[in-house]
Formats: C-alpha cells, sequence, structure tokens
C-alpha cells in the first residue's frame, strides 16, 4: 500500500477565533490582568465584571484616549459647576450677611464717600464745561456703589475696573462709527462689550453702560477715542482713592 502525504488543513475562523479568545482569557488571568479588573463581591463570591474588563482592556490598549476622555468630562464637570443659584433661592437674602451685625458706621461710611464723589466731579464738570468734558455720569453711580459697599466683590477689583471701563468705551465708539446711531449699534456695542469682559476675565457690569451713553449722547461723540478715558477711567482714579478712605474709616471708626 503506497503511502499519501497528508498535508495540514490550513487555519479556518473558527480556529483563529478559538486561538483568540484562549489568549485573551491567558492574558485576563496574567497577574498584572487581575490587578487592573475591578472585582465585585456578592454574597461572599468574588466575580468580576465584564463591563470592567473592557474597560480595563481599553484603558491599557489605548491610554491616550482614555486619559483625553478624563480630561474632557473634567471640564465638562467644571463648566456645570457655573450654574446659577435657584429661582426661590435668588429671591432670599444672603444668610451671612444678614447674620453680620450692621453698624451705623457701615451705612454712614460708605453714603459719605458716594457724596463726596459726586461732589468732587461735579466741581470738576464746572471747570471742564468749556471742553466738554462731563465727568458725573450715570455708570459712575453703579462704580461708587460697587467700591463703597462691596469693596471685595470681583467688580470692585482694579483691573477689572480700568480694563473694562476703557475696552468697553472703545467699543462704543467703534459701534458709532460703523454703524451710526441707533438700535443696531446699541445691540452690537452691547454684546460685543459683555463679549470682551469675558473673554478678558474682567467683570466690571457698570462698564457696559458705557457705549450705549457714547451712542446716545451726543454731546460725547466729539471725544471719539479720548472717550475711553473721560469721564469713565479718569474719575474711577479718583473713586478708587475715595474707596481706600472710606475702607479705612470703616475699619477704624465703627459706632
Amino acid at each position: 500500500m503506497s503511502t499519501v502525504p497528508v498535508k495540514p488543513l490550513p487555519l479556518t475562523a473558527s480556529h483563529l477565533l478559538r486561538r483568540n479568545s484562549t489568549t485573551t482569557t491567558t492574558a485576563l488571568k496574567s497577574p498584572k490582568m487581575l490587578a487592573a479588573v475591578s472585582s465585585r463581591h456578592f454574597l461572599g463570591t468574588s466575580t468580576y465584571s465584564r463591563c470592567f474588563e473592557f474597560k480595563s482592556l481599553s484603558q491599557i490598549n489605548y491610554p491616550a484616549s482614555s486619559s483625553h476622555r478624563r480630561r474632557v468630562s473634567t471640564v465638562l464637570a467644571s463648566a456645570g459647576n457655573l450654574t446659577a443659584p435657584s429661582s426661590w433661592e435668588s429671591w432670599k437674602p444672603d444668610k451671612t450677611a444678614a447674620a453680620t451685625a450692621l453698624l451705623l458706621s457701615d451705612v454712614i461710611w460708605p453714603a459719605a464717600g458716594a457724596f463726596a464723589a459726586m461732589a468732587i466731579m461735579g466741581r470738576m464738570d464746572q471747570m471742564l464745561t468749556t471742553k466738554g468734558i462731563t465727568m458725573s455720569v450715570a455708570p459712575l453711580g453703579a462704580v461708587s456703589a460697587i467700591l463703597f459697599i462691596t469693596p471685595s466683590a470681583p467688580a470692585a477689583r482694579k483691573y477689572n475696573m480700568f480694563l473694562a471701563q476703557i475696552g468697553c468705551a472703545a467699543i462704543g465708539v467703534v459701534a458709532l462709527s460703523v454703524f451710526g446711531p441707533g438700535w443696531l449699534a446699541r445691540s452690537v456695542a452691547l454684546a460685543a462689550s459683555i463679549a470682551f469682559m469675558v473673554i478678558a476675565r474682567a467683570n466690571h457690569p457698570p462698564a457696559a453702560s458705557l457705549p450705549l451713553m457714547f451712542i446716545d449722547g451726543a454731546k460725547f461723540h466729539h471725544l471719539n477715542f479720548w472717550y475711553a478715558l473721560f469721564p469713565g477711567a479718569a474719575a474711577c482714579v479718583i473713586l478708587c482713592l475715595l474707596q481706600t478712605i472710606v475702607c479705612y474709616l470703616k475699619e477704624n471708626i465703627k459706632f
């Protein structure tokens, strides 16, 4: 009888699948993989969840994508923390402020600082009338309230105040020159001012009214880009000096 040579059969897909599953099972049973896979205990029996196995394998095979997902989730979580208070909480007084004892000096000194600010700038208006510059404008009343009542607020920071005052005033000048007087210039100027304060990290709400005042106030048009310094930024220098005096009086002379 003649001998016929037998050729080995080619590996089929089922053989490859069985071989890959064996390799994967062996890898899962290795000490390193068992340490990476989270265990679950059910009725005293330690079991391993498939979802945790696949998660561990993906983290081992693609560490860059895993770290990217962690960074994205961290950013989303941080952005989610920047939420407004609930509607009911915003209607209630601040508990911290209500629990603090209010002295008469806490009322007198900020009010006296505001009176002095308007008196000084009113006197400067009389001196600068010939040049068409007005220092006692409405937005400075809001600035005075922030500086004298809440000097530690973010809006009272010198960086926020001066950068927002100068930037928003310049935006008003540009908006008027491009769109002319009207609702479109006011809308674009206000939107651009808010965007500027967000990008520059300069939160100072009173500055958002400066471009609107320039667009609607014909008496400011002749100042052009000098409006970025007068009256806003120049008047803030006086208000900062008065704030220093008011804070000193509030801390040292109480009654």
